[in-house]
């Protein structure tokens, strides 16, 4: 590979394309679950979510040199945990969405990973951010990325929380 390009650019792409295809079932299904009278919860910190996460892969792509050799079990990690992620979608299907829209009088999904966690998805979100750049070295990002995501989780856990005390 040239000096321009590594194997980091290749993972950030390919996340890169992954996030981007999950933003665009979200939005199908944000549409979908507004129509049929669903309510959003704390819209004023998803662009927050936004900008932590293309800051996170744009730190990446900028700030880890092209020849920066792969951490593969950390790499591997991080790959190991794209199954559950696939399972929190399948599980949540056509309410999964990258905002919080509740639709009132709805059950709470109680399957799959929901089973055992009532916020699977986050879990997965906060290794991820820490998995992936050490899988280049790149403890500071990691180290920092976390901290502002876990922040973030945070705020948006208590407001979800909220939304959904009533059907619990």
């Amino acid at each position: 590979m040239s000096e321009l390009f590594g194997p980091v650019h290749l993972v950030v792409a390919l996340v890169a394309l992954q996030r981007l295809a999950e933003l665009a079932y979200a939005r199908r299904n944000t549409r979908r679950l507004l129509a049929e009278g669903g309510v959003e919860a704390g819209a004023g910190h998803y662009p927050l979510i936004v900008l932590l996460h293309a800051g996170w892969l744009a730190a990446l792509a900028l700030l880890v040199p092209a020849d920066e050799p792969v951490r593969w079990p950390a790499l591997l990690a991080f790959l190991a945990l794209q199954p559950l992620r696939l399972w929190v979608l399948v599980a949540l299907g056509r309410r999964w969405t990258t905002r919080i829209i509740t639709l009132p009088g709805a059950p709470l999904v109680r399957s799959g990973p929901y089973r055992f966690f009532r916020h699977p998805n986050y879990a997965l979100v906060a290794a991820e951010v820490a998995l992936l750049p050490l899988a280049f070295d790149a403890l500071a990002i990691a180290a920092v990325f976390s901290a502002l995501n876990l922040a973030l989780l945070a705020w948006r856990v208590r407001i979800e929380e909220r939304a959904l005390a009533a059907r619990r």
